[in-house]
């Protein structure tokens, strides 16, 4: 068997590719990996067949040859292992990798998601205008130091790696707020990521399908 992957059927972030999917699709489009997508409408999330495969009733599922995977930062690793191109050769550099790659969604991506939750579920709650300046000063003291790393770097360490990919999909987040002003290393972190051919492909790929599937 091939590799499948589950997405959404109708995406929440409407084709801009925040979905985390995105995550999946990129690292196999770098590899060079051939898969197909099944399409999960969000109803269908919470359904037992679904459950079944991913017991938190969320997106990404991966399959391939029996194995079955959830958690996006794993499925990603899980590839990075496997194929090269994800993951440098020598041993020092290739742990330094996967601690990037986990501190971009244990370490960067959680006050980010509390921004997002802030910003958008909080709207309108006494608290929010309080709350909003302090989860947003959680968020710099996260970039601030991103932005010293990635000064006079082209990527976290020489190459690119599933530590940049998945920073740069964390990262990506902060793309409707202003906390990237002022940090031109990290803006252009993210462009480099996003004009990668593999990334453009996987992007193209996600938007089509949320057209296809609002029609």
């Amino acid at each position: 068997m091939g590799i499948t992957i589950t997405a959404f059927h109708r995406s929440p972030d409407q084709g801009r590719g925040l979905a985390r999917d995105m995550q999946v699709r990129w690292a196999l489009e770098e590899l060079e990996l051939p898969y197909d997508v099944r399409y999960v409408p969000i109803p269908d999330l919470k359904q037992p067949d679904h459950l079944a495969l991913q017991p938190f009733g969320q997106i990404p599922v991966f399959e391939e040859d029996g194995l079955v995977l959830f958690e996006s930062g794993a499925i990603v690793l899980h590839l990075a292992e496997r194929h090269p191109g994800l993951l440098p050769e020598d041993p020092h550099a290739r742990a330094r990798a996967k601690m990037w790659a986990v501190a971009a969604l244990s370490t960067v991506e959680p006050p980010i998601i509390e921004l997002q939750n802030a910003t958008l579920l909080e709207r309108g709650r006494s608290w929010q205008q309080e709350r909003l300046p302090l989860v947003k000063e959680q968020v710099r003291a996260r970039l601030m130091p991103l932005a010293a790393r990635l000064a006079d770097r082209k990527w976290l360490e020489p190459g690119f790696s599933a530590g940049d990919l998945l920073l740069v999909s964390v990262l990506r987040r902060l793309g409707c707020t202003d906390l990237l002003d002022g940090m031109p290393a990290l803006a252009a972190y993210i462009a480099r990521g996003e004009a990668r051919p593999a990334f453009q492909r996987a992007f193209a790929d996600q938007l089509a399908a949320y057209r296809e599937h609002c029609e």
